[in-house]
């Protein structure tokens, strides 16, 4: 089975079409799709997650003081929760691509999803 995360930023309403049917198909396929709430935004925690090489950094809004928080992981798409104290991404550590939560700082990554 297949774990899809979907994170909604950007979809104006405009799009409302597009995030069900998108939900739909993947339905369809037999997957399961993870519509995450809309991540807290820049102008709230000041930083910005991004990848590079497969890594994740965070960085200050103008582009200073860039932090990498994950290390031979091939991470990707961080996502910030909510209050900005957590980092939702993807990370094939254990062979299979998985969901891990990682605070803010890059400390206590936990795996959440089990690809068997």
């Amino acid at each position: 089975m297949c774990v899809y995360i979907l994170t909604l930023v950007g979809w104006e309403e405009k799009n409302a079409m597009r995030k069900v049917l998108l939900i739909n198909a993947l339905a369809l396929l037999g997957a399961i799709a993870v519509v995450l709430p809309v991540a807290a935004n820049l102008a709230d925690i000041g930083k910005i997650a991004f990848v590079s090489n497969g890594e994740i950094f965070v960085m200050d809004g103008d582009g200073g003081n860039q932090t990498q928080l994950t290390f031979n992981t091939g991470a990707g798409n961080p996502t910030w929760s909510p209050s900005g104290k957590e980092i939702a991404f993807t990370s094939p550590r254990d062979g299979d691509l998985e969901i891990f939560v990682m605070d803010a700082d890059g400390s206590n990554p936990t795996q959440l999803t089990f690809n068997t």
